[in-house]
């Protein structure tokens, strides 16, 4: 059996670290004073296990650590320069991306260009956009689990939104997508400042699967994003998709089968009118979709996944 290993990271996604501390290693986030952004520990909602613990930046050139895991561009370019010794820097570096390019989709150079560390990305299709040059890549899918209770109801004759600050981000999180479906079927949004789009506000993350276990359906908006983890934890609970087919969702959710995708806003206003006006259908939909999130995206392969990457390193 490998030893177990000492990952220096930062909290950047807390929900998408919470599923990372199911891998079977020892995970070290950085605090600096006041929590800023990247550097909050062992905070949120969350029931953080006792593998992940809190390192002070004064402390953090005395840890040893086997692996540093980077998990946004400034903790590459930044970062690491700023706050980790020589050993630390010489230690394997892993690069998580989160995302797809912004600046060009086809275009955009990554800023990780280094050989000897590893880029790792969240979905194939980000692996496919970002040009990661000489930077040796992998493709690490998300991964994810749902409370035992947390079971497809549907009762609610109404579609939900899951999206942080949907306002703010605009047409790249498809805001005026979801203001154009809300006029023709009925949708709840929630999330950070959902309220300022008539929203029900926040939920907290421990608490969104079994929340979204009433909906009759998930209705993705966004049009340029990562995979969400909500969308696959209400795929998980057994709620049918609607999105639209772009990114990495054309290959998750099968048209006509677990969900429907399409790149027409009209055609997926029909698709939630028939789930609305069809119970049985929204319920054998979202529990084939429901194998989909158990196959391809349950916890234990996405540990696996990650364990296996550490421990060659």
């Amino acid at each position: 059996m490998s030893r177990r290993l000492r990952v220096l990271t930062w909290h950047v996604h807390g929900t998408y670290l919470w599923y990372l501390s199911h891998i079977d290693h020892d995970l070290y986030l950085p605090v600096a004073p006041g929590r800023p952004p990247g550097y909050g520990g062992r905070t949120g909602a969350w029931p953080w296990p006792s593998n992940v613990h809190e390192v002070t930046v004064d402390e953090l050139p005395s840890l040893e650590v086997d692996v540093v895991l980077h998990q946004t561009h400034r903790n590459w370019e930044v970062d690491r320069h700023e706050l980790l010794t020589a050993a630390q820097r010489g230690r394997p570096q892993v690069v998580l991306e989160h995302d797809p390019p912004r600046a060009s989709p086809t275009d955009t150079v990554h800023p990780v260009d280094d050989p000897d560390a590893v880029l790792v990305h969240v979905t194939p299709f980000n692996a496919l956009m970002w040009d990661s040059g000489r930077t040796p890549t992998r493709v690490i899918e998300h991964g994810v689990t749902v409370p035992a209770g947390a079971t497809y109801r549907g009762e609610h004759d109404r579609g939900i939104v899951v999206a942080n600050h949907l306002a703010r981000r605009g047409r790249r999180l498809g805001a005026d997508v979801f203001a154009a479906a809300r006029r023709h079927v009925p949708l709840d949004l929630v999330g950070m400042g959902a309220d300022e789009l008539g929203g029900l506000g926040e939920v907290p993350p421990p608490e969104v699967p079994a929340f979204l276990a009433a909906y009759r359906f998930y209705l993705h908006t966004t049009r340029w994003t990562s995979l969400g983890l909500s969308l696959l934890e209400a795929m998980a609970v057994g709620l049918p998709v609607v999105g639209l087919a772009t990114t990495e969702l054309a290959t998750v959710v099968d048209d006509g089968v677990t969900g429907f995708v399409d790149t027409d806003v009209g055609r997926l206003v029909d698709a939630m009118r028939l789930l609305l006006d069809d119970p049985d259908l929204a319920h054998r939909m979202g529990a084939k979709g429901r194998e989909v999130a158990r196959d391809r995206f349950g916890i234990d392969r996405f540990a696996a996944d990650w364990h296996a990457l550490l421990t060659a390193l």
